[in-house]
């Protein structure tokens, strides 16, 4: 009761005259049997008073802010500065996270291909993803840059079907902790829960209400701007709620580390900072007060690599992710697959001499490297060229030498 009074009095101060029925609806809470309650306590001890009525009953109750109540809820803003969906304890937060599981996933063959459609890989490749997708645990993406570890780790959240919930925000032992991000999660509309909620709690997932928000499987993409203090906590000072971490966003869902060995801190330590929740499945973070609180740790988590992982992680590491996959340098004929379909996207026309012409010229003679990139760009270099010359872009060994001497820098 003291906690939901101070946020009812937080927002009451802050917006006067507001129905109780509208109190409810901003704060996810059920007027009957929750926000009633909660209203006359506030009435009775003088922290409030009605001014009006937008309709009939209670429910229509208009209310302001008394003095006494200003006092007391300037006082609740002190401590924070909190206002929106009433926070759902922790421990339906970890009941949630571990009744969606990624464990309870099924990918199968079709999955993956559908999710892959858009690119040109091996059979022997996709046919590797899909246990590791399955495994809902960690992938290892490591190859030479320029072949599509990235759009592959992307494409990956296209396998992992269906919809999860979680809260707005989370409270522990009087800390909130804000979980729902605009930014990284995808919010689902659907009319039937949003006009019949359900409760949450104890109970079950089937058992959701207003404080919960519907989403897409989370997706969560960071790269070199990933730091060691964004793993943990991060508290507000001015509003003093803490913001979740990525991996804890991240719950129920994909986590790619993208160039993973070029972040603002050592491979070594994010390593460390991650034995334990890559072991046991649970992370541990460190609230203002010193105090430790336990959260899952149950997310695929993707890290995509150009560099040697001999020179990034040991052995121990290597042993806690469960799949490595290796995503190489394409051969001739997936490179000429690659090339057809980007022909294909742009209406130009592929001649088999000019693909010939490509690979003898500017990969064969000059000892060159496929790689899966290089179609797409060189196209886009084509049609550049062609528009500054006021020509059509084909295929013609003029535009490909020019494309492939300006996308190339020899030294």
């Amino acid at each position: 009761m003291g906690f939901l009074a101070d946020l009812t009095l937080k927002l009451i101060y802050y917006k006067s005259d507001m129905s109780s029925v509208e109190i409810a609806e901003l704060l996810a809470l059920p007027f009957l049997g929750v926000m009633e309650p909660v209203l006359e306590f506030l009435k009775r001890e003088e922290y409030v008073e009605i001014s009006g009525s937008k309709g009939f009953g209670e429910r229509g109750y208009m209310w302001v802010i008394a003095r006494k109540g200003a006092d007391r809820a300037l006082q609740a803003l002190e401590r924070d500065q909190y206002i929106g969906p009433a926070p759902v304890p922790l421990e339906h937060y970890i009941e949630m996270v571990h009744l969606q599981t990624m464990g309870d996933l099924k990918v199968g063959p079709e999955d993956v291909r559908d999710a892959l459609s858009h690119l040109v890989l091996t059979g022997e490749l996709v046919n590797k993803l899909g246990p590791a997708v399955n495994s809902g645990r960690s992938l290892f993406l490591y190859g030479p840059p320029g072949n599509g570890k990235t759009v592959i780790a992307k494409s990956i959240i296209r396998m992992l079907k269906g919809h999860v919930y979680i809260p707005y925000t989370v409270i522990v032992d009087g800390q909130i902790i804000r979980v729902y991000d605009e930014m990284n999660h995808t919010r689902v509309d659907d009319p039937a829960v949003d006009k019949q909620p359900k409760e949450a709690g104890a109970g079950g997932a089937n058992r959701v209400d207003r404080r919960w928000v519907k989403i897409r499987r989370p997706e969560i993409i960071v790269g070199g701007e990933l730091t060691m203090p964004s793993l943990d906590l991060v508290f507000d000072p001015i509003s003093k709620t803490y913001e979740a971490p990525f991996q804890m966003k991240a719950n129920n869902g994909l986590f790619v580390i993208d160039d993973f060995g070029r972040q603002q801190m050592r491979p070594q330590d994010l390593l460390n900072r991650w034995i334990v929740p890559l072991e046991l499945r649970v992370d541990f973070l460190a609230l203002q007060t010193g105090k430790k609180i336990e959260v899952p740790f149950d997310e695929l988590i993707v890290f995509s690599t150009n560099l040697d992982p001999r020179d990034l992680v040991d052995d121990a590491f290597l042993r806690r992710i469960r799949h490595k996959l290796k995503i190489d340098f394409p051969d001739e004929r997936t490179y000429y697959e690659i090339l057809k379909r980007e022909c294909d996207q742009r209406h130009m026309e592929l001649p088999a001499e000019a693909f010939v012409y490509l690979m003898q010229k500017h990969y064969i003679a000059t000892n060159r490297n496929l790689r899966s990139c290089h179609p797409r760009d060189l196209l886009d270099q084509i049609l550049d060229i062609a528009g500054y010359l006021d020509k059509r872009p084909v295929l013609s060994r003029e535009l490909i030498d020019r494309a492939i001497d300006s996308y190339f820098a020899e030294i």
